[in-house]
């Protein structure tokens, strides 16, 4: 054909990092702890439920209600209707939708128009560019930036923060949306409730909506705080708050996600979704449902799977702080989430050739040889990062320790000692020899 077929909005965003480095990493044998997805099963109340699902209620075989299956957006508008302080009607502040990607894709569909700004927070997650520019919107973006530390002391992802006035800088007139992720991926910063009224803030003065995306609610450690920005006074009017079932209970292939909000901002995603997706598959929504209905249930106790899954995890996450200082690395400690990110600084310095393109960001140079030579896969950091900002964060790679050998909620207790990640050992370690 002679037409140029491609729509312009895709001009731009038909490179994805994520399909260059798991093709790498699919080449050869390698341990993969870039991508974010556990190595262990759900627990066994959701395959249960699933399994439940599937073999019972031939029904479940049917579409069900085009915005979500009633039992699975009954229990989210009860569950998470205590946790921010609303009254949640299930029919007019719940949608369901195909993972947080897909609600994160149809907020941006239903309320970027052509020309509104949109201001993201980097290191961010990196379909919010593309699904921006897909919507005719313009990224705008602001960083965090770590505060010195002391000598000899690990930095932590709660000192990496926003600067008020730089903030500030970027609400405009045509500003139409701010992007929030907290726990945030890949730094895995909880946003503290200060850092959350200062973001409140800028928005109700700026009449700006405030999509939040907070699928690693549960996923905190050391003690820390999770805040919903949308139980902060005047902010649940102007809020998207996005969940999602694949990382509330450890099955990222099921594909069921959430967003709660007013009916004024759901209104037009349900437009957008029954113009698109228009339903979800039903047995993995009564899967969800039945699971967070057993979580209502013991919601706060020993037993429940969102107080014993951080706790393993936290071990994991420990294992490989102290796996990657043994070796001459500096972890960034996170507060939250399936990630940390390291400082490769030493190698930079001590093996600054690496092949790859002369404008390529080191970190992607290094994990490419990292896959070849060490058998062992992380994620450059500089692919969440806007690309005139990209340099000033390639001595970092992302790492995930969501890897345990005893599964929480499962056959065993979540007490039992997690294994430390398939790789570190092996796989970190001989870098070390071969940076020297």
């Amino acid at each position: 054909m002679t037409k140029q077929l491609q729509a312009r909005r895709l001009d731009g965003i038909d490179h994805n990092p994520w399909v260059e480095f798991v093709k790498l990493a699919s080449e050869a044998d390698v341990v993969n702890l870039g991508q974010g997805f556990p190595d262990f099963p759900p627990p066994d109340f959701a395959v249960e439920a699933f399994q439940h699902a599937v073999s019972g209620d031939f029904m479940l075989n049917q579409y069900t209600k085009a915005f979500g299956y009633p039992p699975l957006t009954k229990i989210l508008a009860s569950f998470f209707g205590k946790l921010l302080g609303q009254d949640i009607d299930p029919l007019k502040n719940v949608l369901v939708t195909v993972g947080a990607y897909g609600a994160l894709f149809t907020a941006f569909q239903a309320l970027v128009d052509e020309g509104d700004e949109v201001i993201i927070i980097e290191p961010f997650f990196d379909c919010y560019e593309p699904m921006t520019l897909m919507a005719g919107g313009r990224p705008v973006f602001v960083s965090l930036k770590p505060s010195p530390n002391q000598d000899g002391e690990l930095d932590s992802s709660s000192s990496w923060q926003l600067d008020p006035t730089e903030l500030a800088s970027k609400f405009t007139s045509r500003t139409k949306a701010l992007i929030l992720n907290t726990p945030n991926n890949p730094l895995g910063k909880v946003f503290s409730r200060a850092e959350l009224e200062l973001v409140a803030s800028l928005c109700q003065q700026h009449d700006v909506v405030c999509i939040t995306d907070e699928v690693y609610q549960w996923l905190v450690y050391d003690g820390c705080q999770h805040v919903s920005i949308a139980t902060l006074p005047g902010m649940w009017e102007r809020t998207l708050t996005i969940g999602s079932a694949g990382k509330t209970f450890s099955a990222t292939g099921w594909k069921v996600g959430w967003v709660l909000g007013p009916d004024s901002l759901l209104k037009h995603l349900r437009t957008m979704h029954q113009n698109s997706i228009f339903h979800c598959p039903t047995q993995a929504q009564a899967a969800v449902a039945q699971s967070f209905e057993r979580e209502q249930l013991h919601f706060g106790q020993p037993s429940s799977y969102f107080v014993q899954l951080p706790q393993a995890i936290q071990r994991c996450r420990d294992h490989m702080i102290q796996s990657l200082k043994s070796v001459g690395l500096r972890p960034v400690i996170p507060q939250g989430s399936y990630f940390l990110i390291t400082d490769i600084s030493e190698f930079k310095s001590k093996m600054p050739n690496l092949p790859g393109a002369a404008d390529e960001p080191y970190d992607r140079r290094f994990v490419k040889w990292m896959i070849k030579n060490k058998g062992l896969m992380a994620i450059p950091v500089s692919i969440f990062c806007s690309v005139p900002h990209q340099k000033l964060f390639d001595h970092y790679i992302r790492f995930c320790f969501m890897k345990v050998k005893d599964r929480p909620g499962g056959g065993k207790t979540s007490s039992s000692l997690p294994m430390p990640p398939a790789g570190v050992g092996r796989g970190v370690g001989p870098i070390c020899v071969g940076a020297g």
